[in-house]
């Protein structure tokens, strides 16, 4: 996972995936397959781990995902597969990330 890690080399990959507009492309994926419980497992994963961090550069990559649509692309993988265990968990995670915050 190209994204994962606390540690600052993990939260500079996580800011390089968001400049080359790996936000985007996620929840691009996530609306184009609702139906494939890998996608959407996946692409929360991915939103999970790029919207991690409480500095700037995290609540940035945060917010960025939430006017991508991240939140309601969550949402719908969520209602889609109510009975994937690894869907429930990814989305719980990635919305948690996403909407975190100190302000």
């Amino acid at each position: 996972n190209v994204c994962s890690g606390t540690d600052a080399a993990g939260r500079a990959r996580s800011q390089r995936a968001a400049v080359a507009g790996a936000i985007e492309a996620v929840v691009a994926a996530l609306q184009a397959h609702p139906q494939v419980e890998d996608v959407q497992k996946m692409g929360c994963w991915a939103l999970r781990n790029v919207c991690s961090g409480t500095d700037a550069a995290g609540r940035a990559r945060s917010q960025r995902a939430a006017v991508a649509g991240a939140i309601e692309a969550v949402v719908a993988a969520l209602q889609a597969h109510p009975q994937v265990e690894d869907v429930q968990k990814m989305g719980c995670w990635a919305l948690r990330n996403v909407c975190s915050g100190t302000d």
